[in-house]
């Protein structure tokens, strides 16, 4: 494991492995480093991979208030970890964050996104305009279990009966350890509409990548956002869904990324 200094002097933990063009990895909500770690050494013959866990989660530390804008400084200190030069994957709620970094001016080679949660239509609803602040509630009352619940039904849409089915699921207490940090994907999403005006800056060459067994709102927001960038390719893996098969996604990064 390795640590760098982001801007306001939280330490942003990732690991380093491979060689070759570097390409910085960012997961969703939910998750650290260890959900994007199968993929970054399936690109690692290939490529420079740095794998980091976003702040609050892992080991990387946490300073508050929160804001997305503290995320885009933490790639930026990972970028300068890089050398300067790497291009970023993100995954879901990852994916938005690299996009926002990507219209923020941040000097990325190229983006990956594999399936960032926008919502285009009507196949799901949105979640709650006061999401975030609904989790930070529970979250400040120590409701943890609590917290995680609500954003697996409004923020991702599980149904009712599935979220019971977790609660004694074997990763519960994890999800319950880095709940507080549903509060940032739930402030750096609170936006789902991908518009020329918020994206149409964002020139990087871009793949937006998509399982073709995902949720129909998922695909349908890919073919959006794709439509949106001026420099994008689609690209749906046939017979994938939601979670990342990292073979199958190392081959199309790597003819895209190389």
């Amino acid at each position: 494991m390795k640590t760098t200094q982001s801007a306001d002097g939280t330490q942003i933990a990732y690991d380093e492995l491979g060689e070759g063009p570097a390409v910085i990895m960012l997961a969703g909500a939910f998750n650290d480093r260890a959900t994007t770690a199968p993929l970054a050494a399936a690109l690692a013959p290939r490529f420079t991979v740095l794998n980091c866990d976003r702040r609050g989660r892992g080991d990387s530390g946490d300073t508050q208030p929160y804001a997305v804008e503290r995320e885009i400084e933490d790639i930026a200190a990972l970028l300068d970890a890089a050398g300067g030069s790497a291009s970023l994957f993100g995954y879901s709620s990852g994916a938005v964050l690299a996009l926002e970094a990507a219209a923020a001016g941040v000097p990325i080679d190229k983006l990956a996104l594999y399936e960032p949660p926008f919502i285009v239509d009507d196949t799901r609803p949105r979640p709650p305009a006061d999401l975030p602040e609904q989790v930070a509630a529970l979250v400040e009352a120590d409701r943890r279990g609590d917290a995680v619940e609500l954003y697996q039904t409004k923020a991702i849409g599980l149904p009712e009966e599935v979220v019971v089915q977790l609660r004694n699921a074997p990763f519960r207490p994890g999800l319950e350890a880095i709940a507080h940090t549903l509060v940032y994907d739930a402030i750096l999403t609170r936006d789902l509409t991908p518009t020329t005006e918020r994206f149409g800056k964002v020139t990087e060459p871009t793949l937006v990548l998509g399982g073709g067994e995902s949720w129909e709102f998922l695909r349908n927001g890919a073919d959006a956002l794709a439509e949106v960038l001026p420099n994008a390719e689609r690209r749906t893996l046939p017979g994938e869904s939601h979670d990342i098969n990292p073979e199958a996604t190392a081959e199309a990064l790597g003819e895209f990324l190389a």
